[in-house]
């Protein structure tokens, strides 16, 4: 004996889709994987183009989840490059002066703390806007790391093979890439921290309204700077794992990552006004953001045409965000084209 399913079973199963975290973005990632796999079969059938990305993209994955709390608050970090660079240098004074990897893990996120105390101070206590704290302090950070290091890079060769780096930088069961745990790990947690935890919910309600946050008692400048020292403990850890897997550091490595990072936060879905924000759409963006550069050479097209099609994948999924979230502007949009008559 059989039993029939609902006959609104389906229509039922169709809203809860739609309200899926991050769907709008996990569509655009699929297709695209699928269109690279049709017009590359011999790069993207394969299993190494994978892991090079879950080697390459941790990184800035770490960096682009930290820099989405921020945003979700209504303030923006511009720092966190210059936290790479000044980050990676402790680990490797540590590591080439003192002989302690382990220690320049602590004094790696202890660097990235300081960063973010600093750009918290005088976001939420003095009352600089973010945008312009976060940019001084990339400058002044960016430049202390290279007066520090003198320039030069660390060879970090003596790392490969020890227990940090099999730790950090080395493949389980020699397949998977330990940075891809890390990431994944961390996407995890602070998805938890965003949408189970009280620190999350004050910082999606201050960057909905700071006004209302104080009238509800929240503590809008702690929670602030809490916010800013998470960014730079995250930035800490990138800049580990980073240095680890390049057994080098190098006073610029941080330089690439700012526009990448956040292409990856808004191409994810999270509102550039605050108050929403999602983890699971960075998760997505990032990595499309870090595939499409060896997706777009693999299928034969020019480099140099790599940054143009970026930004028409950048446009395209922040539009279907905007449809796919807010339904009025699909049918405003209909009525402009004249695909609908009133």
């Amino acid at each position: 004996m059989t039993t029939k399913a609902p006959a609104g079973g389906n229509a039922s199963l169709l809203p809860r889709l739609a309200r899926m975290e991050g769907l709008p973005i996990i569509l655009v990632f699929v297709i695209l994987v699928g269109f690279f796999m049709i017009a590359a079969p011999q790069v993207f059938l394969g299993w190494p183009i994978y892991l090079s990305f879950l080697t390459t993209v941790p990184p800035m994955l770490v960096l682009a989840i930290g820099l989405t709390l921020v945003v979700a608050a209504g303030e923006i970090d511009l720092s966190f490059p210059s936290t790479l660079a000044f980050s990676g240098f402790l680990f490797s004074i540590c590591e080439t002066q003192l002989g302690s990897p382990w220690l320049g893990v602590l004094a790696a996120l202890a660097g990235g703390a300081l960063i973010g105390v600093v750009n918290g101070f005088f976001v939420a206590v003095v009352g600089v806007p973010s945008i312009i704290v976060t940019i001084g302090t990339q400058f002044f950070w960016a430049g202390t790391a290279s007066i520090l290091s003198g320039g030069q890079s660390d060879a970090l060769q003596q790392l490969d093979g020890s227990a940090i780096y099999h730790v950090f930088a080395a493949n389980l069961f020699g397949v998977l890439p330990m940075q891809s745990l890390w990431a994944l790990a961390i996407a995890i947690f602070m998805w938890f921290i965003l949408n189970r935890h009280r620190f999350g919910e004050h910082v999606l309600f201050i960057g909905d309204s700071r006004t209302v946050a104080r009238v509800a008692g929240v503590n809008v400048v702690w929670e602030t700077i809490k916010l800013f020292t998470l960014m730079g403990v995250l930035g800490g850890f990138a800049a580990v794992l980073l240095t680890i897997e390049n057994l080098n550091y190098f006073s610029t490595q941080g330089q690439g990552y700012l526009l990448p990072a956040l292409a990856g936060v808004f191409i994810g879905g999270t509102s550039v006004f605050g108050g929403a924000a999602t983890i699971v759409g960075t998760f997505f963006g990032t990595f499309i953001i870090g595939m499409l550069e060896a997706g777009v050479v693999a299928t034969g097209i020019a480099g140099f045409w790599v940054q143009a099609i970026e930004g028409v994948v950048f446009v395209a999924a922040v539009t279907l965000h905007l449809l796919v979230d807010s339904p009025g502007k699909w049918r405003s949009l209909s009525n402009f084209v004249g695909l609908r008559r009133e």
